[in-house]
């Protein structure tokens, strides 16, 4: 798997951007990784495939690594979509079973780099904990541990992902991982013991990384983000600073 930036300190995945400005932000306050959504059926930050070809393209010169993050389930489609916009990792951010991840595989270069989403629900139940050796053996190269609402929901969610729900499926994984769901800077303490993990790789984050008032990427709440989670030093909240001005 490839990488703008070194894997030696904590990736920040901001996702979810829907225009030039959310690249610019994300840069500039210090992401690694920007998230495109393609195949999100009517999700808030869908791209077209137009689209997500323009921002893959802005974000290589700004020093972010653009990841293709869908629910669709076709290799050909998916294998496709990876040519035509050049997008550096593609996140299955659904169910999609270990034989894509396989047939996907295959298809792809091997600079490529495959994501899977492990979906945690409220009890600390994982769907996929029985697949997760076989997405290794498909070649899953990380996985990002999210949280599954109990209406359903998945992906962006900003519900939190209780850092005890992990302790029974950490020591599954035989692939390193990125943390997501509801994570932001001022709850960082709560996830030392996961931090602390050979496996943490980095964290994906949404709702936090959104000014409040425009709903965009914001330079503030990604700094925030950026310095909490790679220093180990909580700042306050700036979505909490916002409201209590």
């Amino acid at each position: 798997m490839s990488t703008t930036r070194p894997l030696s300190r904590t990736l920040l995945k901001v996702c979810g951007a829907t225009g030039p400005r959310d690249i610019e932000a994300a840069a500039a306050a210090g992401a690694d990784c920007v998230g495109l959504w393609h195949g999100v059926p009517g999700g808030p930050s869908e791209l077209g495939a137009d689209g997500l070809a323009a921002l893959v393209a802005a974000a290589r010169p700004a020093g972010l690594l653009p990841v293709l993050v869908t629910f669709l389930a076709d290799p050909g489609t998916l294998a496709e979509i990876v040519r035509r916009t050049g997008v550096a990792w593609v996140q299955l951010h659904a169910y999609q079973p270990p034989a894509v991840v396989r047939a996907l595989r295959e298809a792809l270069p091997a600079e490529v780099g495959l994501v899977k989403v492990l979906h945690v629900d409220e009890a600390g139940g994982c769907v996929e904990r029985p697949l997760i050796g076989a997405y290794e053996r498909a070649g899953t190269d990380l996985f990002l541990l999210d949280t599954a609402t109990g209406d359903g929901r998945i992906g962006s969610t900003g519900a939190a992902l209780d850092p005890a729900r992990l302790a029974s499926l950490l020591p599954r994984l035989g692939r390193p991982f990125l943390l997501a769901g509801g994570l932001t800077a001022a709850n960082r303490p709560a996830y030392e013991d996961v931090v602390r993990h050979h496996g943490f790789r980095g964290i994906d984050v949404d709702t936090a990384a959104r000014d409040l008032a425009t709903g965009r990427f914001g330079v503030p709440e990604i700094a925030a983000l950026a310095r909490a989670w790679r220093t180990g030093s909580p700042v306050p909240d700036p979505h909490r600073l916002e409201l209590s001005r």
